[in-house]
């Protein structure tokens, strides 16, 4: 089984696009209503809905090692740093993720793009 993303407010439109048009599965924070989220929230919808967070956001990051350091569960962050990873390598880093890994791969866990 795939995995599932989610991508926070911050994340480019070109990489959902560019995941989309490579057929993975992607919802953004926005097409959710839940933009207006403070990141604590976020992470708490993503895991709700059984989607890996994507996020280039570095208090979302913070927000997933402080719950990691205190036992606390989520379904898993993939970030990349905005300046220094392009939207190309984010789309092909974030397809192989997707397609090759199950689920149970990133709970609680924090990735780092690029690979």
């Amino acid at each position: 089984m795939a995995l599932a993303l989610y991508m926070d407010q911050h994340v480019p439109r070109a990489i959902t696009i560019g995941l989309r048009l490579r057929g993975v599965d992607v919802i953004t924070a926005y097409e959710d209503g839940a933009s207006h989220l403070d990141d604590s929230e976020l992470l708490d919808r993503a895991s709700e809905l059984g989607r890996v967070l994507f996020t280039q956001d570095d208090d979302l990051l913070s927000e997933a090692v402080r719950r990691q350091k205190e036992g606390i569960p989520f379904r898993g962050v993939i970030y990349a740093h905005q300046l220094r990873v392009s939207i190309g390598a984010c789309v092909h880093d974030l397809e192989v993720i997707a397609k090759a890994g199950e689920p149970e791969d990133l709970f609680d866990r924090v990735e780092f793009l690029p690979f």
